[in-house]
């Protein structure tokens, strides 16, 4: 039995001090700590380092998530096609908006939507598709486009899980009409709190800008501004973008060590009696926020690595298991069956090469 700290599922990634703490205190000082050069500067960078069009910094991802469903034009009444696999944000962001989430079951090998079971669920309510790339594991955008465009329905990616995943050699945020990236804490990288909108459609970046700025077009003085739709106190800070910029410096390198250590376990666990990795297609790239694997018995994987001080959990719980979500319309068959065998395992780049040895090591013995 292990006695020492033990190995986190999820870990915060800061900067070095010597590198952080000189720019936050010019930062803090400066007389500028609200939205400004900063806040800008990271949203280039975001373009850039992760491939994204049209990149706006926001407050958090759920905020970015409730300015996708308003541009996307969700109003009270219409459905949006969602996952129950999720944490709760997807889904109190769709009732925020007054809408209904529908939850589409999901593939039982991976915890993603099941693209036929998302176009069964469509109905002459159905307004938006909404997909979470869970654990880092892109879904299946080719099918998931299709049925979008078909039906002519916005499709939304919540990438809060996902940042730097690939799907066909595309960038993953860039395949749906809106995407949201989450730098809350735990996350691949964080700002302490934050996130990023994309828009495929380039000529929504003012009314964008307007939604998070309580409907103000900011730069313009308030005595000759117009507001005509309200908004919310959703932008970044420049305080929070300079932790941003200064974790874009070493976020290539750190998601890297989360690929790295998730394809050693695919490669390792693949033929460990009662266990498997979720699947991985071969167009996909996962970006490994979570290492997700099934398991016969994850109660048994969970305390057999709690015993060599390594933490393991669900983490998540399907929401339509709470009280909020018990009336929307669900199919959960393959859910059922995926959160059954479900169990996280640390992957991240806190994870050394002993660490992951050890894990390995321990599963294989049973």
């Amino acid at each position: 039995m292990s006695t020492g700290p033990m190995v986190p599922l999820v870990k915060v990634l800061m900067p070095e001090r010597n590198v952080l703490m000189p720019a936050l205190e010019e930062v803090l000082y400066s007389g500028m700590i609200a939205e400004g050069v900063h806040v800008h500067a990271f949203e280039a960078r975001c373009r850039d380092t992760f491939g994204l069009p049209n990149a706006l910094a926001i407050s958090s991802g759920t905020g970015a998530l409730h300015i996708a469903m308003l541009l996307a034009g969700v109003q009270p009444g219409d459905e949006v096609i969602s996952t129950s696999m999720t944490a709760e944000p997807t889904n109190t962001t769709i009732m925020q908006v007054g809408a209904e989430p529908v939850f589409a079951d999901v593939d039982p090998q991976t915890g993603n939507l099941d693209p036929a079971s998302v176009e069964a669920m469509i109905t002459p309510r159905t307004r938006a598709i909404c997909v979470v790339h869970y654990a880092g594991y892109p879904a299946d955008m080719t099918a998931l486009r299709r049925i979008a465009d078909a039906h002519d329905l916005k499709l939304i990616e919540d990438c809060a899980h996902a940042l730097r995943a690939r799907f066909a050699d595309q960038p993953i945020g860039t395949l749906g009409d809106f995407a949201i990236f989450s730098f809350q804490a735990i996350k691949h990288m964080t700002t302490v709190d934050g996130g990023l909108l994309t828009l495929r459609d380039e000529s929504l970046l003012p009314a964008a800008r307007r939604l998070r700025w309580f409907g103000l077009t900011k730069g313009v003085p308030r005595t000759e501004v117009d507001l005509v739709r309200p908004g919310f106190k959703y932008n970044m800070s420049n305080v929070a973008a300079v932790i941003g910029n200064a974790s874009l410096d070493v976020i290539g390198d750190r998601v890297q060590r989360h690929k790295d250590n998730g394809r050693f376990f695919d490669a390792k666990l693949a033929k460990v009696s009662g266990l498997s990795p979720a699947r991985v297609d071969e167009i996909s790239e996962p970006s490994y926020w979570l290492y997700t694997l099934l398991a016969d018995d994850s109660d048994a994987v969970e305390r057999k690595l709690a015993s060599i001080g390594v933490m393991a959990s669900k983490l998540h719980r399907p929401n339509h298991l709470h009280t909020a979500f018990k009336d929307c319309r669900r199919s959960d068959h393959g859910l059922t069956s995926f959160y059954r065998r479900l169990v996280h395992i640390p992957c991240g780049w806190w994870v050394s090469d002993a660490v992951r040895d050890q894990i390995v090591d321990a599963l294989k013995a049973g």
